[in-house]
């Protein structure tokens, strides 16, 4: 019998990206926060050998190269498990979108794999191998608020938020990652030398007469300094002493964390490199804003926008307004870590 799971997506709050490292990863810093959007995974043990993917959407893989495929391999490894495995995807959320289906199909599976066979892998096992398959995989171990440093496989619980509506808009747009992480590298060489590439449609940055963007190492500090100072504020208000120089604003700061974090001033660095190709996609995120978002924002890089709004009411209202210029927009919610548990499992063995 299957043991079905529910996948579910993630949004980043800030991505800040570093330099690249001699592993040819980039270091990263950013805020994974899990939403309620998902996909459902069915996996169950059946007689024979080998790993068996069925999907409906043709855009899945469904060789090696799909995350399920690696992640069931190396579990039934680590478990020393025998037998087919058979993992069925319902894909609900855009496949390539900046929302971590195939990272959090691939964590769904393991685990659903787990209660197949009625064993479970170590805690740090666990992470080890899904880091080792995909840099998004381990927030999906954590669920909630989660911190991603090193190239975004290192991750950390943050203090859990309350659930905010959120509105999540995926245009018909592919964006590559590599190609993004790529024009990113370019944008950050001497102006003079992103000259040369002006002829293929690249746009060059303007950077206020500088020659160079920001240093990376820069920005990851700042990131790291506003994130520092968000924390802190957070456990001085559970605390009761509040924040020297800032207005309390009676209950409503205690309700608002999310908020609070996003006033810091978080952006997404992949924004600088995607919005100037795809306009349409910057276009998203300035109606999400004009219909009441405190908070709008690519994310991962893309080609998914949402938007953070303080009622559901306002959040119905925007995704309305964007599926009348035929953009494709549904409503949720934020899943605070005790939520993305709960509601992880839809079948009990």
């Amino acid at each position: 019998m299957p043991v079905t799971v529910r996948s579910f997506a993630k949004i980043n709050l800030g991505l800040s990206i570093g330099p690249l490292r001699p592993d040819r990863f980039h270091e990263l810093r950013t805020v994974y926060q899990t939403i309620a959007l998902h996909d459902i995974i069915r996996a169950q043990i059946t007689r024979g050998t080998g790993i068996e993917i069925r999907c409906d959407d043709p855009r899945v893989p469904k060789d090696e190269s799909n995350t399920c495929h690696r992640i069931a391999e190396r579990a039934m490894t680590a478990l020393n498990a025998h037998g087919r495995v058979v993992i069925e995807i319902e894909k609900r959320l855009p496949v390539q979108g900046g929302l971590g289906g195939a990272s959090g199909n691939a964590v769904a599976t393991l685990l659903a794999l787990e209660r197949a066979l009625k064993k479970e892998l170590p805690g740090p096992e666990r992470l080890r191998i899904a880091a080792d398959v995909g840099s998004d995989l381990p927030l999906f171990l954590v669920g909630g608020t989660v911190l991603g440093v090193e190239h975004g496989e290192a991750v950390y619980p943050l203090p859990d938020l309350p659930a905010l509506p959120c509105v999540v808009a995926t245009p018909n747009i592919g964006v590559s990652t590599p190609k993004a992480f790529a024009d990113w590298d370019e944008l950050q060489k001497p102006a003079e030398l992103r000259s040369a590439r002006m002829g293929d449609g690249t746009r060059p940055s303007t950077t206020s007469g500088k020659l160079t963007a920001s240093e990376p190492s820069d920005r990851m500090l700042e990131f790291g300094r506003r994130l520092a100072a968000w924390l802190s504020s957070q456990s001085n208000i559970k605390s009761g002493k509040g924040l020297s120089g800032v207005s309390a604003r009676g209950r409503g700061r205690a309700e608002t964390p999310l908020l609070d974090l996003v006033r810091t001033g978080i952006e997404n660095d992949f924004e600088q490199v995607v919005f100037p190709q795809h306009p349409e996609l910057a276009e998203v995120k300035r109606v999400l804003a004009r219909a009441g978002a405190f908070y709008a924002s690519l994310s991962g890089s893309g080609s998914a926008v949402y938007g953070l709004f303080a009622s559901r009411d306002r959040a119905a209202k925007a995704a309305a307004r964007l599926r009348r210029t035929g953009v494709e927009a549904r409503v949720t919610t934020t899943l605070a870590r005790r939520q993305y548990w709960k509601k992880f499992l839809v079948s009990r063995f």
